[in-house]
């Protein structure tokens, strides 16, 4: 994609690259070095496509200080240096994801005219969203171990694909269950998701489809 169309469509270029992550990690999930190097890349492209959409100087800047030292500890991480460097880098990218789904729900929310990229940020915010939950929960994980049970091994600490599976179900509020939290943190954690998913669909989404209604029958 060239730099032209990722200025017409970020949003869709931010969402292609998210669902194409949940495909990815299933097979870089037990390489070090995949997984780090799939993170940096993501964090990359989710840095530029902030800067793309809410075009802000500030905010860029905010976007690169998390980004950076995310990738950097990332890739020492990955290469198995220090495993707590991962679990910062996880923290940083915590806050990253849910800057950028600020920003996008702020773009959404800017004027009352609804285009087509706009629709398809709503799909964009909430895969960041649900990263940013599942890297919180792997940071309540490394601090807190034993935060989260499963139907399959109980004791092991959950995998990144169980936990971003997880977010999912909650964010969603489909909520199957075979992924628990059984810590104080956790089920904070888990209880402020379902609050921010409940009012994603209420707030922006509701108020998207409204848009998109009035216009139609202004037509």
């Amino acid at each position: 994609m060239t730099f032209g169309a990722l200025r017409r469509h970020p949003s869709g270029a931010l969402l292609a690259v998210q669902l194409l992550g949940v495909l990815l990690y299933p097979l870089m999930e037990e390489t070090g070095a995949g997984r780090a190097l799939f993170g940096a890349f993501g964090m990359v492209v989710l840095a530029l496509v902030l800067w793309v959409v809410v075009r802000s100087p500030t905010v860029n800047w905010i976007a690169w200080l998390l980004a950076a030292p995310a990738v950097l500890l990332s890739l020492l991480g990955g290469r198995g240096a220090q495993t707590q460097w991962f679990v910062w880098a996880q923290l940083l990218a915590c806050a990253l994801y849910f800057s950028a789904a600020g920003g996008l729900i702020a773009y959404m929310l800017y004027d009352h005219d609804v285009t087509p990229d706009e629709l398809v940020a709503a799909g964009a915010t909430f895969t960041l969203l649900a990263w940013g939950f599942a890297f919180a929960y792997a940071v309540c994980q490394a601090f807190v171990p034993g935060s989260f049970i499963a139907a399959v091994d109980a004791a092991a600490p959950r995998s990144w694909m169980e936990l971003l599976f997880l977010s999912f179900t909650t964010l969603s509020g489909v909520g199957l269950g075979d992924v628990l939290p059984i810590s104080p943190w956790a089920r904070a954690l888990v209880m402020l998701e379902q609050f921010a998913g409940v009012m994603y669909i209420a707030l922006v989404v509701s108020r998207l489809i409204g848009l998109t209604i009035v216009r139609s029958e202004r037509r």
